[in-house]
């Protein structure tokens, strides 16, 4: 025998990670994305001066579905790499990364931070490019599949850096600067 496992059994172990990590993926990106009240019917965001390069809403949805998904299966790639030098290092920091994804929806869109986040994004992009060094040298299609997901992010770093351009005093409306309204009886 020269191989721990057989190609059936490695597919196996990669069809049973991808059975956690592509639900597990999608199901965080759309609770994150829900809980914050995203999207055009959030009375801050409509009120804002939307850059020439923002798409039509309806993509955002249709991307991220799609970039959850090949997100958690390129996780399951390296997940199922039992024994693979560095494979640990990778899963972490693909974890760390995909919380700092996960944050900038609430800051965006909940707390109404357009400076905080955009030093998510930035801090993001750096995450997701070490992200895909480390997933390299444990299976370099799962890295490969990564690099969508970095194109969107670097794409959303530049529409939220134009939306502070274009909107500098909305970056923490009503997050409560200390402005008092006053009521006259």
């Amino acid at each position: 025998m020269t191989a721990l496992a057989s190609r059936g059994q490695l597919r196996a172990s990669v069809v049973r990670w991808a059975l956690f990590t592509v639900p597990a993926c999608m199901l965080l990106g759309f609770l994150a994305g829900n809980l914050a009240q995203s999207g055009p019917d959030n009375e801050w965001f409509a009120g804002l001066t939307r850059p020439g390069i923002f798409p039509p809403p309806m993509w955002f949805g249709i991307v991220w579905t799609i970039l959850y998904a090949v997100m958690g299966f390129a996780l399951a790639l390296v997940c199922a790499a039992s024994g693979a030098r560095g494979r640990t290092a990778a899963v972490v920091l693909f974890g760390a990364q995909f919380v700092v994804n996960l944050a900038w929806t609430p800051v965006f869109f909940g707390l109404h931070q357009i400076i905080a986040a955009l030093g998510i994004l930035l801090t993001l992009d750096v995450l997701v490019v070490v992200t895909i060094v480390l997933f390299w040298r444990v299976r370099r299609p799962a890295a490969l599949l990564l690099l969508p997901y970095l194109a969107w992010i670097l794409f959303a770093t530049l529409l939220n850096y134009e939306f502070l351009r274009l909107n500098p005093e909305a970056d923490g409306a009503g997050a409560g600067r200390g402005a008092v309204q006053r009521i006259e009886i």
